[in-house]
């Protein structure tokens, strides 16, 4: 993924900024590309922005390989609100894109200013970043996990059972999953390598430890590409994430649920959920679990039962009833 990355036509701070948050940072191969498609896009802005090209101009056509650090010195914080401004009105980036735009941007501009030396003041110091409003995670409940597991059919239903299987138990990301490798597994634990690269330990219960041995029964041996990997796709190679996301979307509709407002991530959600409103688990036990690098993030699960008073209270017959303006 990466050798493919910079493979691209880019300026050389560019480059050297992507390659400082890859080895030095020890960002995630995702992560880094996330920040290419960000500031790409912001430095295809800048020359709309600043005039270097005809306004009409095609921008996904716009050469970036060719910008300067001349450029980069005339940019202020005036024209990095003039590009959130464009992402949320001409790309319709929600409150999340932009805040991640508004992440890309404050750490290259540092990179810039403090690490490379290429600009001598930081036009993001004072750049904030847009509210976002928490919502609380969509899940499935009880029944409805039930349900998927029961729609799971076909020629590759073992392999289908365990892969939902273990989202749903032990809320793992999709990128963990299709990551496993057979030796990953050992005495009844099964272990990933989360953000940042940190590996965790998860326990499996007896509906993984199952599910994973019943796979491993019909798990082809001959002529597999990838002898390590734990899921393998028809080809016999490591099931990709795209392949995965297919499958659980297929499994969703089977299930008569909605594909729209359920996902791999929706079912990570669930394991979250359902551990923390059944099995009472602490807090810190479960942000371990989740590899949630801040307690602030396992808190979302927190809220739910709050909201499941609220509603309880909100659903008692007098909850409209006002004695003194009925006077």
């Amino acid at each position: 993924m990466m050798n493919e990355l910079f493979e691209n036509s880019m300026p050389f701070f560019l480059k050297d900024f992507l390659m400082y948050m890859q080895t030095i940072k020890g960002k995630s191969p995702n992560t880094v590309l996330v920040y290419f498609y960000d500031l790409r896009i912001f430095l295809r802005f800048l020359k709309l922005h600043k005039g270097a090209i005809p306004k009409d101009t095609e921008f996904n056509d716009i050469e970036i390989s060719d910008i300067e650090t001349d450029l980069l010195k005339t940019v202020t914080l005036s024209d990095l609100y003039a590009f959130m401004s464009y992402v949320s009105n001409n790309r319709s980036n929600t409150a999340y894109a932009r805040a991640r735009k508004v992440a890309s941007l404050k750490s290259f501009f540092k990179y810039l200013t403090n690490k490379a030396k290429l600009l001598d003041t930081n036009p993001a110091t004072e750049l904030e970043s847009p509210k976002i409003i928490k919502r609380l995670p969509r899940y499935l409940n009880v029944e409805e996990s039930k349900q998927l597991l029961s729609s799971v059919d076909g020629e590759h239903s073992v392999r289908d059972y365990a892969i939902i299987t273990l989202f749903l138990n032990c809320g793992i990301r999709l990128s963990e999953l299709v990551g496993i490798n057979l030796n990953n597994i050992r005495n009844e634990t099964l272990s990933v390598i989360g953000k940042g690269n940190k590996e965790r330990v998860i326990p499996l219960n007896s509906a993984c430890i199952k599910a994973i041995n019943e796979y491993l029964k019909v798990r082809p041996v001959d002529g597999v590409k990838d002898k390590d990997a734990l899921f393998l796709s028809e080809r016999k190679q490591r099931i990709s994430k795209a392949t995965v996301q297919h499958i659980v979307k297929k499994y969703i509709i089977n299930a008569g649920l909605d594909p729209k407002r359920y996902s791999t991530h929706k079912l990570r959600h669930t394991a979250a959920t359902l551990m923390y409103k059944y099995g009472h688990v602490d807090i810190r036990a479960l942000q371990e679990l989740l590899g949630h690098e801040s307690i602030a993030t396992t808190e979302i699960y927190t809220h739910l039962g709050e909201q499941e008073l609220r509603n309880a209270v909100e659903s008692n017959p007098l909850s409209n009833f006002d004695a003194i303006s009925s006077k």
